[in-house]
């Protein structure tokens, strides 16, 4: 990538653009590749764009700290494209945490729900944050979010795995479920 100054602005105002192409390209000699993938060899930089032209495609540098730099025939719209789509699906497919909180006194319609969450949320490839939140009274009774956590680790068992056991927060109980691996 190159950066450039635009303008008369101050240097901060740079912007980052793509590779040179076509007439970018300013130095005497280049290592071309075809437009198959072939090495061509060292032409001079008119030669190179010139063929360039006369397939109807651009001519791309590649590897601009190479000496001489490697520039490559292809289209260069279709090269931007696909670059931007596997950067999109990069973004993506990155996981996140997500969180489901409940009480130790949920019922059995709000614990189906939120387990059926869960389930989208596994099956989506994220992790899934456990809470099980205590107030007042219900902190004397520990043991009965220990055993919701446990019948959460029941029901997931077949699209998820444990990542992190439950432990103490505070005022929490708090067990990080992960998607099982696609073998």
């Amino acid at each position: 990538m190159v950066t450039i100054n635009r303008g008369s602005r101050s240097r901060d105002t740079r912007r980052e653009i793509g590779p040179r192409v076509n007439r970018q390209i300013r130095i005497p000699q280049v290592r071309l590749i075809g437009e198959s993938g072939a090495q061509v060899g060292i032409v001079e930089t008119s030669k190179a764009l010139t063929m360039a032209q006369g397939a109807g495609l651009d001519l791309v540098e590649v590897a601009p700290n190479a000496r001489p730099p490697v520039c490559r025939i292809m289209d260069y719209g279709k090269y931007r494209y696909e670059r931007g789509k596997k950067a999109r699906k990069n973004r993506q497919s990155a996981s996140q945490l997500k969180e489901i909180r409940m009480r130790v006194r949920i019922s059995d319609h709000d614990y189906q729900f939120k387990l059926r969450h869960t389930e989208r949320f596994l099956t989506q490839r994220h992790k899934v944050r456990m809470v099980i939140e205590f107030f007042g009274r219900e902190n004397a009774h520990r043991d009965m979010g220990r055993d919701l956590l446990q019948r959460i680790e029941d029901d997931l068992q077949h699209i998820g795995q444990i990542e992190t056991h439950p432990r103490d927060e505070g005022r929490k109980l708090v067990m990080i479920v992960a998607p099982k691996s696609q073998s």
